[in-house]
């Protein structure tokens, strides 16, 4: 498995990020680790996971749109 070095960290970042893994009962490596885990469940696998599938359906509405139906910020 890959490492990661970090170098040049602030001191009382450190001291924090050494507080934050006591409260959750981790290792300073565990902790990193899930902070890691976290941050990048928020980036797509792949680029395929990006795109939508979009669908149009007839409404039957003979009537205009109108912003004040759908917002209530209606200028």
């Amino acid at each position: 498995m890959k490492s990661i070095h970090i170098r040049d960290i602030d001191p009382e970042k450190l001291q924090r990020l050494k507080k934050l893994a006591e409260m959750h009962h981790r290792s300073m490596q565990g902790e990193l680790k899930t902070i890691i885990s976290e941050a990048v469940r928020k980036v797509p696998a792949n680029e395929a996971a990006v795109d939508l599938d979009l669908v149009t359906v007839s409404t039957e509405n003979q009537q205009p749109w109108k912003h004040e139906d759908y917002y209530t910020d209606a200028p």
